[in-house]
């Protein structure tokens, strides 16, 4: 298994359309001002933000249980900029819809410019054939209100393809977050 370069990359977005929309290189700014940057970069694809946020509320005084989530956690909010309330966390999309291929494993992390700021990104992998907008995770670990751009980069994909293909891919087991689009909740 090894991780693919930047040629890899933009092969498989111009083959297969693994990423959409693509940027073949790194956007720094946009109409002269300066941005956190997205696009490809030498082993990896940094991701932006979609403008749709959920953001945790203790408002209505639910309990976060994975296995019967109430969407009164979240209050959504839509816009350029999300402020994400100290100690606390907002779920986001990614602008980009991926399409992985049987043969990769995808990985993200967390981009260094929001980390610095004690902002942190958690994506679980994106496993073989698994297609759909990502959804972020941004934990504000400060005693400070942070905020988050929309149409800005905030992770970086890191792809890794394998020596053999699974035998069993997450399209092939019906996985239940095949094909998301927008911020989707947890599901059981």
């Amino acid at each position: 298994m090894s991780i693919k370069s930047d040629h890899w990359i933009r092969r498989m977005a111009a083959e297969t359309n693994m990423i959409e929309p693509f940027e073949s290189g790194q956007v720094r700014s946009v109409n002269g001002e300066k941005i956190v940057s997205y696009g490809t970069s030498s082993y990896g694809y940094d991701v932006r933000c979609a403008n749709e946020f959920k953001i945790f509320t203790n408002i209505n005084s639910t309990i976060v249980d994975p296995k019967n989530f109430d969407e009164k956690s979240f209050v959504d909010f839509k816009g350029d900029v999300c402020i994400i309330p100290p100690n606390s966390f907002a779920l986001a999309r990614t602008v980009e819809y991926f399409r992985i291929p049987r043969s990769t494993l995808v990985v993200c992390l967390g981009k260094s410019t929001y980390a610095r700021c004690g902002i942190i990104v958690n994506v679980t992998p994106l496993e073989p054939e698994w297609e759909g907008h990502v959804t972020l995770e941004f934990s504000n670990t400060t005693t400070l209100p942070a905020k988050i751009y929309a149409n800005e980069g905030v992770a970086q994909m890191l792809f890794f393809e394998s020596d053999e293909v699974c035998s069993t891919s997450y399209k092939d087991r019906g996985g239940k977050y095949q094909g998301q689009t927008g911020v989707t909740l947890p599901k059981t």
